[in-house]
C-alpha cells in the first residue's frame, strides 16, 4: 500500500500540512523541522503526488525540448546530444524535468507545444534551433509563455535567447585561412531558413571583404548538418576548374563528409585543401587529420538555456538579467588548417 502524506505526518508527529509546506520549501519550516521530515520521507519511501502538487503550485515543474524536424540530422549529430545533455543536467539541479517533442513539420510542432503548454504538461520551452519566420516562435511569443530560443530572432529581438556570435565565429575561422595567405576560399552552409546559416555565410563575407578578397557564388554550398551534404559539397568543389584552396565548414559532421570524400580521391588534408568547422565534438580531435574547429560550448548553451528558462518560470517571467546570452567561442587549431600557401 502507498506511504501517504498522513503516514509521513504521523511518524514525524507534525501536521500534514506542515508535511505539505515542506514538500513546497515554505519559507515558514524551520531547516530542523525539513530536515526531519525529508529523513522520515526517505525512510518510508514515500513520493509525493505531482500531479496533485502542480495543481496547488500551479506549477509542473517540468519542461519541454523542441527537437529539429529531422530525426536523422538530430541523431547522427553529436551537437544535439551534447546540448540536450546540458539542458538536462541543469534542469535536473534546479528539480525540474525535461519532456522532449517533436513534429514532421511546422504545424505539428506548433500543435505539440500547445498541446503540452495548455494542458499544462509544461512550465516551458527550449527551442534547440532558431529559423527565419518561425511559427512555433510565433506562437510562444503571441500567447507569452515561457521559452528560450537557442539562437536568436530578428522578429523577436527582446525574447529569451542563448547563442554564440556566430558572425565573429566565422569570421575567426575564416581570417586563419586568409592569415595563412589563402585567397580562394570556400563555404559549406547548413539549410537557408536557419539563423546559424545565414550569421555564419555574414561572418565568411565580411572577413574576405575586409582582406579585400573576392566572393564567388560557386564557392559557397548550401547543404544540411550531416556527412552525406559536406560529401557532396567536395565532389562539387573539387570540380571546379579554379577550386577553392581552403574551405569553411558550417557544421564538424559535414567536415567529416569532406575528409571522407578527399581520402577516396586521393587528396591530401591540409596540403590540397585547408579546413576550419564549427563546434570542436570530441571526434574532430580524432579525426585524420584532427580537424581544426570552433568550440561554441556546446554544453554550456544548453545548461545555460535551461536555467535561464527555469529562473524565467520561478520568477513569473519578470526577469531583471540580460534577455541574451553569449557563450564564448574559441577556434582550436588542428593539422586540417596548418598548411600555409606561402611555403
Amino acid at each position: 500500500m502507498a506511504v501517504t502524506i498522513k503516514d509521513v505526518a504521523r511518524k514525524a508527529g507534525v501536521s500534514p500540512s506542515t508535511v505539505s509546506r515542506v514538500l513546497s520549501n515554505h519559507p515558514r519550516i524551520s531547516t530542523e523541522t525539513s530536515q526531519k521530515v525529508k529523513a522520515i520521507m526517505e525512510q518510508l519511501g514515500y513520493h509525493p503526488n505531482i500531479m496533485a502538487k502542480s495543481l496547488v503550485s500551479k506549477t509542473t515543474n517540468s519542461i519541454c525540448i523542441m527537437l529539429p524536424k529531422s530525426a536523422e540530422e538530430l541523431f547522427s549529430n553529436y551537437f544535439f546530444m551534447e546540448l540536450i545533455r546540458g539542458i538536462v543536467t541543469q534542469a535536473s539541479r534546479l528539480g525540474y524535468d525535461v519532456l522532449i517533442s517533436s513534429g514532421a513539420n511546422e504545424k505539428e510542432e506548433v500543435e505539440g507545444v500547445s498541446r503540452l503548454l495548455n494542458g499544462r504538461r509544461v512550465d516551458g520551452v527550449i527551442l534547440l534551433y532558431s529559423r527565419t519566420n518561425d511559427p512555433v516562435v510565433d506562437f510562444l511569443h503571441e500567447n507569452n509563455h515561457p521559452f528560450v530560443l537557442i539562437g536568436r530572432s530578428d522578429q523577436y529581438p527582446d525574447i529569451l535567447s542563448v547563442d554564440t556570435d556566430n558572425v565573429q565565429a566565422s569570421y575567426d575561422a575564416t581570417k586563419h585561412l586568409i592569415s595563412l595567405g589563402h585567397e580562394r576560399i570556400g563555404f559549406v552552409s547548413g539549410p537557408p531558413e536557419l539563423v546559424v546559416s545565414k550569421d555564419r555565410l555574414k561572418g565568411y563575407m565580411q572577413a574576405l571583404a575586409d582582406a579585400g578578397l573576392e566572393s564567388h557564388p560557386e564557392w559557397i554550398v548550401e547543404g544540411e548538418f550531416l556527412q552525406e551534404s559536406g560529401y557532396r559539397a567536395m565532389s562539387f568543389f573539387m570540380n571546379l576548374p579554379n577550386r577553392p584552396t581552403a574551405l569553411v565548414l558550417i557544421d564538424d559532421v559535414v567536415a567529416f563528409g569532406i575528409l571522407r570524400g578527399l581520402h577516396e580521391l586521393k587528396y591530401n588534408v591540409p596540403e590540397d585543401l585547408c579546413l576550419v568547422s564549427f563546434n570542436n565534438i570530441p571526434l574532430s580531435e580524432l579525426s585524420t587529420p584532427p580537424l581544426s574547429s570552433i568550440d561554441i560550448g556546446i554544453y554550456n548553451l544548453g545548461y545555460t538555456a535551461s536555467q535561464v528558462l527555469i529562473q524565467s518560470i520561478k520568477n513569473n517571467q519578470d526577469a531583471s538579467y540580460q534577455k541574451r546570452q553569449i557563450i564564448p567561442h574559441r577556434l582550436m587549431i588542428r593539422e586540417s588548417s596548418i598548411h600555409s600557401v606561402r611555403s
